[in-house]
């Protein structure tokens, strides 16, 4: 499949101009990429499966979805991990890397991507959308115009895009791989749904529409078309952590689809999925086991230090981090009572002291829940 060439612009560098896309000729499929999109099927099946006898499951997904925003910023330059991403979303810690930002900011974009696709079509409009969400007065080296496709010409690597390792079309061309791109996403063609999402995100990239955060923006894509796709009730299949595991793999692939080796990017593609799939799996299972140890403990305790144990239990599967002004935020205690309840957790091994040191502010997390994720 031939994805387009290298064209000479009037000012001297040389820009990617898409063919017309899909190309007419389609994807040819050997049989060992048909077996390996069978395989990662099956295992997406399994996954959603297993998710759904999870009770409170939209309170485990925050954890998947911090987890994949913290490693696709990463992906970017992102210093700041998904710890520092709780801490600042539960506000028991004053000073935080400043790029912890971006982080938070693509955690905003997931959630509006999801809640937008539940009435609205993915089409440019919604991507345009997604954008702004991801970089409205977030944390920038340069200016990325939020929500608006570039009006002039971009490029990755080096200072120009003479010396630059990939240039993209400029606008004008730019736009009409746009139109080819929305027409790819509506149609219902008979392409195998995993090999299609590849080919979504390695064309978006290769457009490379906005000034910035277009690698973000992309792999967004990926969660939001196989969730679109009915493969999963929900979105638990995340695919930046593997790309940052594989990050210099994931830039030749794609680098490779450019130059029509598309067999190859989404063997690598399915591989993620594969692995990505295997891994969720196991940390649905190992949530499952320490829930029901955890829950345990605090049924064994009186009636009434059950009752709001179960309330803080649950709420930590969405939020790992606390201190007492959550706690008493969750159950209503007093300022007393919310620290009674987190000294017994710490007595039953639950929370710990995050910071050993402290004396004050202090703050606590669910250390063996935060490790299934972080390990």
């Amino acid at each position: 499949m031939e994805i387009g060439k290298l064209v000479k612009q009037k000012e001297g560098y040389k820009a990617f101009i898409p063919n017309e896309f899909p190309p007419d000729e389609g994807l040819k499929l050997s049989q060992e990429l048909i077996l390996k999109h069978s395989t990662a099927e099956r295992l997406l099946g399994k996954l959603d499966g297993i998710t759904q006898l999870l009770p409170d499951v939209d309170f485990f997904l925050y954890m998947y979805i911090r987890k994949d925003a913290t490693s696709s910023s990463q992906i970017e330059g992102t210093r700041a991990t998904m710890i520092d991403a709780i801490e600042a979303e539960a506000k028991t810690k004053e000073s935080l890397p400043d790029d912890v930002d971006d982080i938070l900011h693509y955690i905003k974009a997931l959630n509006y991507g999801l809640k937008r696709l539940a009435e609205f079509p993915m089409s440019l409009r919604f991507i345009r959308e997604l954008h702004k969400e991801l970089m409205e007065e977030a944390r920038a080296t340069h200016f990325s115009d939020p929500g608006n496709f570039r009006k002039s010409q971009n490029w990755i690597g080096g200072t120009t895009p003479a010396n630059a390792s990939f240039v993209p079309p400029p606008p004008i061309e730019m736009q009409i791989a746009l139109n080819d791109f929305e027409k790819f996403l509506h149609s219902e063609d008979a392409m195998l749904p995993l090999l299609k999402a590849g080919l979504i995100h390695a064309q978006f990239e290769t457009i490379h529409p906005f000034l910035d955060g277009n690698g973000r923006t992309g792999r967004l894509l990926i969660t939001f078309y196989l969730w679109l796709s009915n493969l999963l009730e929900k979105p638990v299949l995340f695919l930046a952590t593997y790309f940052k595991k594989h990050q210099k793999i994931y830039y030749t692939k794609l680098d490779g689809y450019r130059n029509g080796e598309v067999k190859e990017w989404l063997e690598f593609l399915l591989d993620g999925i594969i692995e990505t799939a295997e891994e969720a799996i196991s940390t649905v299972q190992a949530i499952t086991e320490l829930r029901q140890e955890d829950m345990e403990k605090i049924q064994a305790l009186s009636k009434t230090s059950s009752e709001s144990g179960i309330i803080v239990l649950r709420n930590l599967f969405a939020l790992p981090i606390v201190n007492v002004n959550t706690v008493k935020k969750w159950t209503g205690f007093t300022r007393q009572g919310s620290q009674r309840v987190i000294d017994r957790f710490v007595k039953l091994g639950i929370l710990e002291q995050k910071d050993k040191n402290e004396k004050y502010g202090r703050s606590f997390i669910y250390r063996r829940y935060v490790d299934i994720f972080t390990d």
